[in-house]
């Protein structure tokens, strides 16, 4: 799959969490109250809402915090003061890397992740300085055991799907955004269950990582970025092949 996230597959691949359990309710939580900010609290209205709603479930929130989450969102506690921030900069060896922010003070979060680039090695760049390197795309990740790649292509590609690749045991499926829900709903009807689905921003040139310290470089700034209680979500144009990631997990 051209330009998929390198990122994402490493994060499944060793098996770890994004975030603590809390932290994450936290980060969905956020998601919960902007789409309700924007949309408003009605589940059947608003998609961006429902999906954010759907994570949160997975992720084994309590109702009630996903209710006052909604309620958040929609005024019927209290004003919001979040605001959606897209920080753009370079790690090691050039990479790209974007970080989508929500966060109640710019004036924090920016120096903050200005500090986590520069220990990793990179920079935090312009606004526009790597974004034009990504295109947004709906990203769906399928265990290849719970179908077969015929079944789950006729499935995806009917509903508006663009590619399907089989790697490492999953499948990935991508499509145009504004098909997103008719994929997902389509995947739903055949029973096909679904470990993964999101609008990403996916590269379209990744970078070859051949130096083990840069890749290290470059997975550490991810980690730690992933890690800060205002970043959402983490993209970055960079491949690396299975004997230099062997390097660096030595």
């Amino acid at each position: 799959m051209s330009g998929h996230s390198k990122w994402s597959k490493i994060k499944r691949k060793k098996g770890v969490n994004d975030v603590r359990r809390g932290q994450l309710w936290s980060k969905i939580a956020r998601r919960i109250i902007m789409a309700a900010k924007d949309g408003g609290g009605n589940l059947d209205d608003n998609l961006t809402l429902r999906y954010a709603v759907d994570e949160g479930r997975a992720a084994n929130m309590p109702n009630d915090t996903i209710n006052k989450a909604i309620k958040k969102g929609t005024g019927e506690l209290g004003p919001v003061s979040y605001e959606q921030i897209l920080y753009e900069g370079f790690g090691s060896g050039g990479v790209a890397v974007m970080a989508e922010c929500l966060t109640d003070n710019r004036n924090r979060t920016a120096p903050e992740l200005r500090r986590i680039f520069e220990m990793a090695g990179g920079q935090l760049g312009a606004s526009g300085s790597v974004a034009w390197m990504f295109k947004k795309k709906g990203t769906f990740s399928i265990d290849a055991g719970a179908t077969d790649e015929d079944t789950l292509m006729s499935v995806v590609l009917d509903a508006g799907a663009d590619d399907l690749v089989s790697e490492d045991g999953t499948f990935e499926v991508t499509c145009d955004p504004a098909v997103f829900a008719d994929v997902k709903q389509a995947l739903a009807d055949a029973g096909i269950p679904v470990e993964t689905a999101a609008v990403s921003q996916l590269a379209d040139n990744p970078i070859q990582i051949t130096d083990p310290e840069h890749a290290q470089k470059v997975l550490r700034l991810l980690e730690n970025l992933e890690e800060h209680d205002d970043v959402q979500h983490v993209y970055a144009n960079f491949d690396i092949a299975d004997d230099v990631m062997a390097k660096v997990e030595q």
